[in-house]
């Protein structure tokens, strides 16, 4: 069983509380194909494929300049990813078992390095998958890394008793992994939250709960799709009645307003 995770563009580069070993990613050759060609990318460019601010896409040229094709350089990506679904998994609070969990169970989708297991090391970076960059490969990154995600996953899972994956990542990432070049079944979770008798998405707890599901897991040491089923922190709890196939529905009551503030705060 592997899950997927989306990257998120904050980042937190400090030195984890924890030592552990960093891994180079697999897709090296491919990632230093795609760093030749950022590189070109003017500071306007960047600021236009991804509507940045021009203090923004200043910084983000400035990276892709720095970066190093050799990647002997940077921080594991569990450590260095600071977003929404970060905050639930808490990587840095992980013990040497667990963050070994993590590097056979987890994959991160991600539109600069294709994908990524958790202790890779990364250097600072911003590029979503659904930019538009022409590339000798194609118009998009969608085109760049073609079936390469979707054969890696399989490659990763290889060994695995449950050929499952367990889809916690956004559309725009999971849209980088070809399903026919993939060999295993599919199971998307989604995170709802439930007030005045409806139930909808909310971008910032749906993406905290893709988090909280990767720690459940781990924390669990979860081996077959069946086991998440089980998930019950925050309130979420798995909806059997609004779940078919290879959609999985967890909902809880939408927290307060008040809660809601101070959260976001």
């Amino acid at each position: 069983m592997l899950l997927l995770l989306s990257p998120s563009k904050a980042l937190n580069f400090t030195p984890p509380p924890i030592q552990a070993p960093a891994t180079r990613p697999e897709l090296a050759d491919d990632i230093a194909l795609l760093a030749e060609r950022t590189k070109t990318l003017r500071a306007f460019e960047v600021k236009r494929l991804m509507s940045l601010s021009d203090k923004l896409a200043e910084l983000n040229r400035e990276r892709f300049q720095a970066f190093d094709p050799d990647m002997t350089e940077g921080l594991q990506a569990a450590f260095a990813f600071n977003g929404d679904v970060y905050t639930g998994l808490q990587a840095r609070t992980f013990d040497p078992a667990g963050l070994q969990w993590l590097q056979d169970h987890v994959r991160i989708l991600s539109g600069f390095y294709g994908v990524l297991r958790p202790l890779d090391a990364i250097q600072p970076y911003r590029l979503e998958m659904g930019v538009r960059l022409k590339t000798t490969r194609g118009a998009s990154l969608y085109d760049f890394w073609g079936d390469r995600i979707a054969q890696a996953l399989n490659a990763a899972g290889a060994g695995h008793s449950h050929h499952q994956i367990i889809n916690l990542a956004s559309q725009e990432y999971f849209g980088a992994v070809d399903a026919k070049t993939l060999n295993w079944p599919v199971i998307t979770c989604r995170f709802l939250e439930e007030k005045d008798g409806e139930a909808r998405i909310i971008s910032f707890y749906a993406k905290k709960a893709r988090g909280l599901m990767a720690r459940f897991a781990a924390d669990n040491r979860a081996k077959k799709a069946e086991d998440l089923k089980d998930f019950n922190i925050d309130g979420y709890r798995f909806q059997p009645s609004r779940s078919e196939g290879g959609d999985w529905v967890f909902s809880r009551p939408q927290p307060a307003a008040a809660a809601t503030a101070k959260k976001a705060a």
